[in-house]
């Protein structure tokens, strides 16, 4: 069942509120294995005291005298204005400070967690502060946030107004964090924490994952392991733009910032009203980068993600087989020969829409969602009849959030767009494209209706792709007033959500896609509202074994679309045989991303092979625990990685060869999550060679397979033609 509640307020069991005593008081909020620890003291600053592993109620109380330093936990711009702050302001006379001091703080109990609320007051003005803490029962993730609240009888400008705050203990601090452009999202970049400050952010105003992600891991050993060190991770929850920020100053901590950014966006906090900034989340584990990992695909498969205990279908997508040429004879054609190797679903892309504009170049019918009878006489109606007679379910691309200046959308409501007064109207895909201005409600029934006419008329209709193909270039609303322009940028999220509330709340069944120019909304804020996904629009195998690799750092495979494609790619035109890109497909949500006609019957059947095998590892790869073993970006010539069920019974490995060269050496892979005192049978799926591996149907140890991994040749032992430098193997464990 869907879960949008969980996404941001879980349901209450029972409440239990604690007025802060006179005196001070260490009070902490734990997950199974982790701790945070505040000084809340009446009348004083709230101080942040650590972070780590789960202390006891006897530990926690005696931080101070174990040499800890408190840190503001929530630093203010005024009285100290030469250092970071997280929150400044400007009031209605002028000044420019903030003095916060606790008040008091309350505890609440919830179903599957537990909320820690400190609230802080101006000492001189009627300014409030609540710091959030959400700690949970069952996974290792603490949510933070503030809620900003306005007593002033003026309106209060916020300038800077971040979600979360957290200082780390300087030592050998390695970061992780992930920048990247289209079609090359999620690139590693690891580099130890130096003095100065290190500035992420978005400003795209639509799609926040394309060029840098909201995500970082702190390595506090040194260069980050996969499975063994400290490490904290921290994801800003947010569709908007963001700014992390990580400084080294002359103290003894690295001090980390995350909200939303600032850039052209100050808020005007009117009287009474209370600004509540995103979520970021975090999490602590001993068990290095895949640990927190781990941490970070459970919360969100629970608690996040829509439909995460529902088994994604594997899909056939009409964009690289047909692109806009959208006809009836090719989408029958290609729903046959999904259902002939084993699909369940088929998508129908761009290009199906537009009556007075027919959508057949990208300039043209985007906001005009009527079906175009001649590309598809039979309308939906038949498409969803052809669906039905072959066995697949259908969905269907949509682009909500935009319109082309060529359309019935746009010559009755140019002012529903994006527009800076007094300028020419900028426009992006297509010579045309533009933003509709979602900070006007109009425009947020519009959204909503795009989906609900679209459903209501075809109920049967079972997943949509969402897409938004371009970014705020014009900055000026025509719905809002003259002096609240920087809202902007924020107020267009709110619309978005409140329209994906909408949405889901009738919906709560249908499937939909997260989909910007590829990977360009990979973000835990857009999650509660989809069940996926997609990954890139770049294709192909070998580059996606660093992109999916880059994204699995925080998002589960369940919510990673990865399709098999053509050779030569249609990105890279890069040639790679038809078992590699299989096999890196089969590292997400299974799909395809072709026209199967140009298939041969023999690679037809390897395909068909392949989604039955898929099928046998579907739950272990969707539900199960990642353990990533070899990153590409060592660039030791191999990548590998495997999935582990819950109960250990179950585990799929993965190896991939990046290199290739004459008389190589490749490094022999243990594997990690068994149980050492199980047996595992080891058999490979989607084989190509003529004889099996020489450890097929055999049984090892756990312990013998973490200890020591299995030789993978470098090769396949196949036909002229297939076998080739891009090797590559995917195992399946099973306990005995």
């Amino acid at each position: 069942m869907f879960r949008y509640s969980k996404g941001f307020i879980l349901p209450v069991l029972a409440a239990t509120m604690m007025t802060a005593p006179m005196s001070a008081e260490n009070v902490s909020v734990s997950t199974p294995k982790t701790s945070l620890a505040l000084d809340i003291t009446k009348g004083e600053t709230l101080k942040f005291l650590y972070y780590g592993d789960r202390l006891n109620a006897a530990d926690v109380a005696q931080l101070q005298s174990a040499g800890t330093f408190g840190k503001d936990a929530y630093p203010v711009y005024g009285l100290s204005a030469e250092a970071q702050a997280a929150l400044s302001v400007q009031h209605a006379d002028g000044n420019l400070t903030l003095d916060m001091s606790v008040e008091g703080f309350e505890q609440v109990a919830e179903a599957n967690a537990k909320v820690l609320k400190v609230q802080l007051k101006d000492r001189v003005y009627p300014f409030y502060v609540t710091v959030c803490y959400r700690a949970y029962n069952d996974v290792d993730i603490i949510e933070m946030w503030t809620e900003i609240k306005n007593g002033e009888k003026q309106t209060v400008t916020l300038k800077q107004f971040d979600s979360a705050y957290m200082p780390i203990r300087r030592g050998d601090v390695w970061m992780s964090h992930f920048y990247g452009a289209w079609a090359n999202e999620a690139q590693l970049s690891e580099e130890p924490l130096k003095p100065g400050t290190f500035v992420i952010e978005n400003r795209d105003g639509v799609r926040n994952a394309q060029t840098s992600r909201g995500e970082v891991m702190f390595s506090l050993d040194g260069k980050a392991q996969e499975n063994s060190g400290r490490v904290i991770g921290a994801a800003i929850c947010y569709t908007g733009n963001y700014k992390l920020r990580a400084v080294t100053d002359e103290s003894e901590y690295h001090q980390f910032f995350a909200g939303i950014d600032d850039y052209n966006s100050e808020y005007h906090l009117k009287k009474n009203e209370t600004f509540v900034t995103p979520v970021t989340a975090f999490s602590y584990s001993k068990e290095g980068l895949s640990g927190v990992s781990r941490n970070f695909h459970r919360w969100g498969r629970k608690y996040k993600l829509a439909n995460a205990d529902r088994e994604r279908k594997i899909l056939l997508n009409s964009w690289e087989g047909v692109y806009l040429n959208i006809n009836e004879k090719d989408m029958a054609q290609m729903m046959a020969d999904i259902k002939s190797m084993g699909g369940e679903l088929f998508v129908m892309d761009d290009g199906w829409f537009g009556e007075k504009y027919p959508r057949k170049t990208d300039n043209s019918a985007l906001g005009d969602w009527k079906v175009d009878h001649e590309k598809l006489p039979n309308g939906i109606e038949g498409l969803l009849d052809e669906a039905k007679k072959q066995g697949v379910k259908f969905g269907i691309w949509i682009e909500p959030e935009m319109s082309n200046t060529k359309s019935e959308l746009y010559d009755k409501h140019p002012d529903w767009v994006i527009k800076a007064p007094k300028r020419e109207l900028r426009t992006g895909r297509g010579g045309t494209q533009v933003v509709l201005d979602l900070a006007n409600p109009k425009v947020q029934d519009f959204v909503f209706s795009v989906v609900d006419d679209l459903m209501t008329k075809y109920p049967e209709i079972d997943y949509i792709k969402w897409d938004a193909n371009m970014h705020i270039s014009n900055h000026g609303s025509q719905y809002l007033t003259a002096d609240n322009q920087s809202h902007l940028y924020i107020d267009y999220h709110r619309g978005l959500e409140k329209a994906l509330q909408r949405i889901r709340a009738k919906y709560p069944d249908l499937t939909i896609q997260d989909c910007a120019s590829g990977g360009g909304r990979v973000n835990w804020g857009y999650l509660p509202y989809f069940d996926e996904f997609w990954t890139s629009d770049n294709t192909d195998a070998l580059q996606r074994v660093y992109m999916q690799w880059g994204t699995s750092y925080f998002f589960p495979a369940i919510a990673m679309a990865a399709h098999i494609s053509n050779a030569p790619n249609h990105q890279t035109a890069r040639t790679v045989p038809l078992k590699f890109r299989t096999d890196v497909a089969m590292c997400g949500r299974l799909g395809m991303e072709i026209q199967p006609k140009v298939l041969s019957d023999v690679d037809k059947d390897q395909c068909r092979k392949a989604i039955a095998d898929y099928k046998r590892i579907r739950p272990i790869v969707q539900f199960g625990d990642l353990y990533r073993l070899q990153s590409p970006f060592e660039k030791k010539g191999v990548a590998s990685l495997m999935y582990v069920s819950d109960a250990k019974d179950k585990a799929v490995f993965y190896w991939f060869k990046t290199d290739a060269f004459c008389n190589q050496h490749l490094p022999r892979i243990p594997m990690a999550g068994l149980d050492p005192q199980k047996r595992y049978r080891v058999t490979e799926l989607n084989r190509i060679d003529h004889s099996p591996l020489s450890f097929e149907g055999k049984t090892f140890s756990g312990e013998y397979l973490m200890q020591n991994g299995l030789e993978i040749p470098y090769g396949h032992n196949a036909d002229w033609g297939k076998a080739n430098e891009w090797a590559s193997r995917v195992l399946l464990l099973e306990a005995l």
